[in-house]
């Protein structure tokens, strides 16, 4: 069966079972609970991020930031966001308030900007101030260097410091040849790159690679094929990811400053064609290893920590999103190491992000291959019931 076959096959069936399992209860090792629609009708949305006060913002890739109030879509998308390379995965992508959003009304927006050729859009990260129902302000604060198909990433995050940590993908150069050659292991781009910068776009001075010859200085992280997931642990302030493999090999992964993630030297996918090996092999010295990897890939997307008291018994798990998979899968951690996974809402459509909203339930942002209008589900907690 040929790749998009067995795509269409699963978003067909996916739209299926969406209509028969919404509103209704599901049962799992900690929690019963049911998955509901939160809000309908979005074309490709990638995002949703919540406000003081109660709207919630939702990006759609062909380049509209969307508002919900009280529970509805307004018809009308956010003025002022900036022009976006739309591709089949390029477009508007992340949407991050400022930790000190209610204060200064900061927004921040990851999108693919258009270059002169289609290969030469660019990951950009854009900043303004959100001021009724509008963005006013706005100016590029990071552009990535770089160049390529698609892989575009995008993940937005500040840890406690304040920091902005922004991932950019390695834009689907081949891993052929000299792997050690690949963009993705060169410090002179921001391909396959995770960025560290302060709240305006400055460079951190204590930046791994700041004032070394012939590197970016914005690179905290380097060696990564495509984040699509991404989040701070609330105690500790590790920073943790989720990366697409290639055929086989998604990845989870505990990030540290300068270190190298290995792609595409080392890794756990074949070649999506041939099926033969792409890596030099799976572990390199000088290259870190994933705390966990998925072989068969499930499109690992959307990245959360669990803080909220409304599922107690979940509290300090993480959840990601899968969307070739489509599930929503949590995991149990012991420190730095994942010591359970459940799988929940399944086959419900493709989970592209993971939200812990005010209300401490669960919002999924799932999308549709073929650009066809999708619903951002809400996870509630149900009263348990007797097994058996």
């Amino acid at each position: 069966m040929s790749r998009m076959l067995k795509f269409s096959l699963l978003a067909l069936l996916a739209t299926t079972v969406t209509v028969m399992y919404a509103n209704t209860s599901f049962h799992s090792s900690l929690h019963d609970y049911r998955v509901v629609p939160f809000v309908e009708n979005l074309t490709q949305p990638w995002s949703i991020a919540f406000l003081p006060g109660g709207d919630s913002l939702i990006t759609e890739r062909p380049g509209r930031l969307r508002i919900v109030r009280q529970g509805k879509l307004l018809p009308q998308p956010v003025a002022g966001v900036p022009a976006v390379f739309h591709s089949s995965q390029g477009g508007l992508l992340e949407v991050m308030p400022h930790p000190d959003f209610a204060a200064n009304r900061l927004l921040y927006l990851s999108y693919s900007k258009p270059g002169a050729t289609d290969s030469q859009a660019r990951t950009v990260l854009a900043r303004g101030r959100f001021e009724n129902d509008r963005l006013v302000d706005v100016k590029d604060i990071f552009e990535s260097r770089t160049e390529g198909r698609n892989h575009f990433s995008g993940k937005i995050a500040f840890d406690k410091s304040g920091f902005l940590f922004l991932t950019v993908g390695d834009r689907q150069v081949p891993p052929e040849g000299n792997l050690e050659a690949h963009p993705a292991q060169d410090l002179g781009n921001h391909h396959g790159k995770i960025v560290r910068l302060h709240d305006d776009g400055r460079v951190p001075a204590d930046n791994p690679f700041a004032g070394r010859a012939g590197a970016r200085p914005e690179i905290w992280s380097y060696g990564h094929r495509n984040v699509q997931g991404l989040a701070i642990h609330p105690e500790t302030g590790d920073i943790w990811t989720n990366e697409h493999g290639p055929q086989g090999g998604d990845e989870l992964n505990r990030i540290q400053a300068g270190r190298n993630y290995g792609w595409p030297v080392i890794g756990f996918g074949v070649n999506y064609n041939t099926g033969l090996a792409i890596h030099a092999g799976t572990h390199r010295q000088g290259m870190e290893q994933p705390v966990k990897v998925w072989v068969p890939s499930i499109g690992i997307s959307g990245l959360m920590f669990y803080t909220g008291d409304r599922f107690p018994q979940w509290r300090g798990s993480l959840f990601a999103g899968g969307m070739a998979g489509q599930m929503l899968v949590r995991l149990t951690l012991d420190g730095q190491r994942v010591t359970g996974d459940e799988t929940l809402v399944p086959q419900m459509g493709r989970i592209r992000d993971v939200r812990q909203g005010p209300d401490g339930l669960i919002y999924l942002v799932t999308d549709d291959r073929d650009g066809k209008p999708t619903p951002v589900y809400r996870v509630e907690p149900l009263e348990r019931r007797p097994v058996g």
